[in-house]
């Protein structure tokens, strides 16, 4: 994984993560990746200081070798509680959507979530419709892309 901060039209700056340089380029020439702030999709990589080592009698910040096999495990777990849906992410949330409410109310047990992609555009109208969406910090074990 690596982080990058990331700069919109409008100014704002804000940090994502991404598998590689490839997968950020490929999300962002496909329109992915978006403004958490305001939702311009003029994205472009902001200028980063240089990862510099700790000085000696200071200890490091960067994620363990441990703390990485946490993350990937919590992805895991994230993937096998849900269904990859893919590119027909909208679709199927608004699918899902239904049947959790069908099964809210009839006193069922919960759906399980989904996860895939989907453009901004396809991320801003499932919310306008009350279907809460958010972007995963890491690029899916599973792709359809893959």
């Amino acid at each position: 994984m690596i982080v990058f901060d990331l700069l919109c039209g409008q100014a704002h700056v804000f940090e994502a993560w991404f598998g590689s340089s490839d997968d950020y380029e490929s999300q962002r020439a496909r329109g992915l990746i978006a403004c958490p702030l305001c939702g311009d999709g003029g994205i472009s990589k902001a200028v980063m200081a240089p990862a510099v080592g700790a000085k000696g009698n200071r200890a490091a910040s960067a994620v363990s070798p441990s703390g990485r096999a946490e993350m990937l495990a919590a992805q895991r777990a994230m993937e096998a509680a849900s269904d990859y849906v893919g590119g027909n992410f909208a679709v199927a949330a608004r699918a899902r959507f239904g049947d959790a409410e069908r099964a809210k109310n009839a006193g069922d047990a919960p759906v399980r979530g989904i996860y895939g992609e989907a453009t901004i555009d396809e991320a801003r109208a499932l919310a306008e419709d009350g279907i809460a969406v958010m972007p995963l910090p890491f690029t899916p074990l599973v792709r359809s892309d893959a």
